[in-house]
């Protein structure tokens, strides 16, 4: 069989993988070329102006991308990152196409080879080549201390520079997920940091952070303001516009709100549904989002009582009547969820699930003969952790609580200063929680990091080793059939279960002031600013 014969199939196979969206267009025919034309070190460079000031209303917890966890943080990380790879959209579809990389070739299904652009500096003025490619690949393959994303490269088995802007990738099976993995946001395993600078700053990276992307960190001042200023040699011709962009840190969306409809700032990274009635109805600013890759869910702690008991937890996962939750916590604007994988994920999300019979959905029948089973059948007594935090704030606890009751598990709330809460929740610390995983393109990334027995993210210390090899199994089949019926299998272990309960996929919102031009929305949780400018 050829070369193009290889590249081809392998384009056939992840393009129907990803249904809709657009994997590796136009791979079948040989070279991928960046959609920004290629390298430009002689470039003529852009004009900035103007300094957009942005609220951020989430918890940011590093501009480390090789180490955050939180949308929140990407959303400014990558503002001054770029990755290997980079997520488009057209308004219809997702799309991986190169960033730093220029081209983006296979040789067969388990070796891809990157031309990197020319003449690209980091921020710091060091070269952005092959060599820090390697380097940054490494550090979250294999550096100390772990990287949450080390999982993303577990199949990476060689990293070869070919030459100072090629480099060659080989891994030891056919990687279904390695468009995700790579792109410089939320894949974050491809995102491509300075070695000079993480030499420079080690464990403080991620409060000094050097890129390559179109803003430069400047400074982080404490439940204040992250300020970035325009990089004046960046890649894309004619980018930034902006002269300055200062993320405002304002931890109540209310408050946000009313900063910008006063003309103090001219958006927010995040509008809380609450708030879009408000948004709507003022006519200086423009909401974006729909509904994207993600899920909510109440997490109960596996590793110890009351919820180490698999019947009180299969109780709590049907008591949850998950209409009111969507109408109450989520002001009817959300859809309920029955298992992890949402419904942008064409070819592996069911969108007749509801009557499928797989997942988790209300029953009080089925609750009570649970809790019927559970070993204390007194009431019982936990912690209920909640924290100021994403887009419904407490609303959700204030809805599940009384649920709860209904059969005989008392929910203490307790309110938590949002860096506590991560600590605690972390560590294993809780009882309860109520968390949602968005930006998800994949489900790998739905399922493998947060619930496999050993995931970077499974809070809840569930273990079950079959879920473990299921997931494994689909991470190298490119067959969309095959593979959604291994997903299926392993989301019918974990709904089973129960070591969370479903509750719903949500749409995820921003608002700019109108005078904020050219932002293109990806849905992502992503907050581009490459493009944007003020007139």
């Amino acid at each position: 069989m050829t070369q193009i014969d290889h590249k081809k199939i392998l384009a056939e196979r992840m393009s129907a993988r990803f249904g809709r969206r657009a994997v590796l267009k136009g791979i079948g025919a040989g070279i991928l070329a960046a959609t920004a034309g290629g390298s430009f070190p002689n470039v003529a460079r852009a004009q900035q102006s103007g300094h957009l000031k942005i609220a951020s209303v989430k918890v940011i917890d590093t501009l480390d991308p090789h180490f955050t966890g939180f949308l929140s943080a990407i959303q400014i990380i990558n503002n001054i990152h770029n990755g290997l790879l980079k997520i488009t959209y057209d308004g219809e579809q997702v799309a991986f196409e190169p960033d730093l990389a220029e081209t983006w070739d296979l040789e067969d299904e388990v070796t891809h080879v990157f031309k990197l652009r020319e003449g690209v500096m980091f921020h710091d003025g060091t070269p952005c080549d092959a060599e820090a490619v390697k380097f940054s690949l490494l550090r979250v393959k294999e550096g100390e201390p772990a990287s949450p994303h080390a999982w993303k490269l577990a199949l990476l088995d060689e990293i070869e520079v070919v030459d100072p802007l090629t480099v060659k990738l080989t891994f030891t099976q056919p990687y279904a997920f390695l468009p995700v993995a790579l792109n410089g946001s939320t894949g974050r395993a491809g995102t491509i940091v300075s070695p000079a600078a993480v030499q420079k700053y080690g464990a403080d990276y991620g409060r000094n952070p050097v890129g390559t992307g179109p803003f430069k960190f400047v400074s982080w001042r404490e439940n204040d303001a992250i300020e970035l200023e325009a990089n004046t040699e960046y890649f894309e011709p004619g980018l930034p516009k902006l002269e300055k962009v200062t993320f405002v840190l304002m931890r109540e969306a209310s408050t946000a709100l009313a900063a910008l409809m006063s003309g103090q700032i001219h958006g927010m990274t995040d509008c809380p549904m609450q708030l879009v009635d408000q948004v709507d109805a003022f006519p200086n600013a423009t909401l974006y989002g729909e509904i994207e890759g993600n899920y909510t869910y109440l997490g109960m702690n596996c590793k110890r009582a009351p919820f180490d008991d698999i019947n009180l937890r299969r109780a709590v996962a049907w008591a949850l009547n998950r209409d009111t939750l969507v109408k109450q916590a989520y002001f009817g604007r959300a859809q309920q969820a029955y298992t992890p994988i949402s419904p942008p994920m064409t070819g592996y999300f069911d969108p007749d699930i509801a009557n499928s019979g797989r997942g988790q959905w209300f029953d009080m029948d089925k609750a009570r003969a649970f809790r019927a089973k559970a070993a204390n059948q007194g009431e019982v007594e936990v912690t209920y952790m909640m924290a100021e935090r994403g887009p419904v704030g407490t609303r959700i606890a204030q809805t599940v609580a009384p649920m709860l009751a209904e059969i005989g598990i008392k929910a203490k709330l307790e309110l938590i200063e949002p860096a506590a809460w991560v600590q605690r929740r972390n560590s294993g610390d809780f009882d309860l929680y109520d968390f949602e995983w968005v930006a998800d393109l994949d489900p790998e990334e739905t399922l493998y990091p947060e619930w496999k027995s050993d995931g970077s993210w499974n809070f809840c210390g569930w273990v079950n080793t079959d879920f473990d090899d299921l997931c494994a199994q689909a991470g190298t089949e490119l067959d969309v059939a095959a593979r959604a019926a291994l997903y299926h299998r392993a989301e019918d272990l974990l709904m089973d279960e129960a070591p969370c309960a479903m509750m719903a996929h949500m749409p995820i919102y921003k608002v700019f002031a109108n005078e904020v031009k050219g932002f293109n929305y990806i849905p992502a949780d992503l907050v581009n600013l490459h493009t944007v400018s003020l007139g």
